[in-house]
């Protein structure tokens, strides 16, 4: 079997496309279950004419980091337009996550429509079941929930991929600046090392602060599929 599991496909975007619609946005985050850095939303879009799906293209999870990297730039140069938001470790304290997925959505939104038109009403495939973005992009979306989307749907496995790759370059980058948590290997997530370096240096800004009493969710059985790449 191929690396990552069986491709995603364009039926769920195709029968949108079917339906009339002249555009098809895709959504997912990564980093909401990390306990340091931000929580990252990435939107794309595509159109009726998207040309064949990239090789090798995966819902992020699936896929060990240096195969996310080279797929990056390929999902990106795929869609039509590309964004992603973010919202801060501070703002996940403040406001809590759900309401910072729908805040790093809607700057994800505002960015995507910087650089592109986006009509109004567009159909949005949004992976998961509960739909955290509408109200946040003040309904200017026809925001459409799918479970196991990042995995099914290639549109949506582009959004993730891009998402996770600009997140982990950036946790990557906090790591050259403060290496004690080895945030160039846990990228934020819990293990038992990232846990010890909590406990020998103390949290620090990158943290959220909230979530470090709970330490039920650790690495006890090892790290997570590939590289702690969970959303």
């Amino acid at each position: 079997m191929v690396a990552g599991g069986r491709p995603p496909s364009l039926v769920a975007e195709r029968a949108l496309f079917a339906d009339g619609a002249p555009v098809v946005l895709a959504c997912d985050e990564v980093g909401r279950g990390a306990l340091a850095g931000p929580v990252t939303v990435g939107l794309v879009v595509i159109l009726p004419d998207v040309r064949r799906i990239p090789a090798g293209l995966r819902d992020s999870k699936l896929l060990p980091e240096p195969k996310r990297e080279q797929l990056a730039p390929r999902a990106a140069g795929w869609v039509a337009a590309s964004a992603v938001g973010e919202a801060s470790a501070a703002e996940i304290d403040a406001i809590g996550i759900m309401a910072c997925l729908g805040l790093a959505g809607s700057r994800a939104y505002r960015a995507l429509a910087a650089e592109f038109d986006l009509p109004g009403g567009a159909p949005l495939l949004l992976d998961g079941n509960h739909d955290w973005l509408s109200q946040s992009i003040e309904h200017r979306a026809q925001v459409i929930t799918r479970i196991k989307a990042d995995r099914d749907c290639a549109s949506v496995s582009a959004a993730s991929v891009i998402a996770k790759v600009h997140r982990d370059r950036g946790m990557r980058r906090e790591h050259d600046d403060l290496p004690l948590y080895s945030w160039d290997e846990n990228k934020g997530y819990s293990t038992r090392a990232h846990f010890a370096a909590i406990d020998d240096h103390g949290p620090s800004a990158l943290h959220r602060h909230t979530w470090l009493h709970d330490r039920s969710v650790t690495a006890e059985s090892g790290p997570a599929l590939f590289d702690l790449g969970v959303g």
